[in-house]
């Protein structure tokens, strides 16, 4: 999977799956300085992700401050060849002052076990 640099910060494109619903993100930051991958709550309402009491709240702080995100499993998320089954994101507004669709976090990389080569700008399994 190749990264795009924009500004200097690496972008991927990344397929998550809710419910039977794909939604396909092209804006997602590698964001290996953050614990939890977060995404949009306006882009993935598109597939039904959607808050309900039984998802918990937490406040996630960042470099840009805090802010209130919940928590959801969703059936799949798929970043070139890897895909993770029923993996949790965090949901939040993300509001930083650019169009950002998402973060990919460490659990992300942690998980899937995945290589970042920034002398080729591709990731891929080990």
């Amino acid at each position: 999977m190749k990264i795009r640099l924009e500004g200097g910060l690496a972008f991927v494109e990344v397929t998550l799956t809710h419910k039977g619903r794909s939604l396909s993100l092209q804006n997602v930051i590698l964001d290996t300085g953050s614990a939890a991958t977060l995404f949009s709550a306006d882009e993935v309402a598109k597939v039904g992700v959607v808050p309900e009491p039984q998802d918990p709240i937490r406040r996630v702080l960042g470099v840009g401050g805090s802010e209130f995100v919940f928590s959801k499993q969703i059936e799949k998320l798929v970043l070139g060849e890897m895909e993770l089954a029923a993996f949790p994101i965090q949901v939040g507004a993300m509001d930083y002052g650019f169009p950002l669709q998402g973060l990919l976090g460490m659990d992300f990389f942690l998980q899937s076990k995945a290589v970042i080569d920034l002398g080729t700008l591709e990731i891929r399994l080990r």
